[in-house]
């Protein structure tokens, strides 16, 4: 399910700031980049919020923690991901969000075909 992605839809559904840390054209269009990603594999997504954060207080060196949230009909989807470049924060961070909308698809389309959710069929005759 390829959706195409206009810049007015991304920037419209997607936001991205910064905590602690100044965000850089660059920066902002690996989040957008990794955003388009994910809005291509459901058009029910309301909005996509990703919050980059710049941690000096854990352990020895900097610390970058990527949080994302997707807002969906249904329960949103968060996660966040740490690591020490902000950008590999954003790639584990849409990894993480890919796996989560995949795993809720299977869940509502395993559900939807499961045998014991389906009516009973009615034999020739029946009612």
């Amino acid at each position: 399910m390829n959706l195409e992605i206009t810049p007015e839809t991304l920037a419209e559904k997607v936001i991205v700031s910064g905590i602690h840390v100044e965000l850089t054209d660059a920066l902002k269009n690996a989040a957008n980049h990794q955003a388009s990603k994910l809005l291509r594999h459901n058009e029910h997504i309301v909005r996509i919020r990703i919050d980059i954060e710049h941690d000096k207080t854990r352990g020895n060196g900097d610390e970058y923690v990527a949080k994302g949230l997707i807002e969906i009909s249904g329960p949103d989807l968060v996660s966040s991901a740490t690591s020490e470049d902000a950008y590999k924060s954003l790639d584990l961070l849409a990894d993480k969000l890919d796996r989560l909308i995949r795993r809720r698809h299977r869940k509502r389309v395993g559900s939807r075909n499961d045998v014991r959710n389906q009516a009973p069929k009615l034999q020739d005759g029946e009612g």
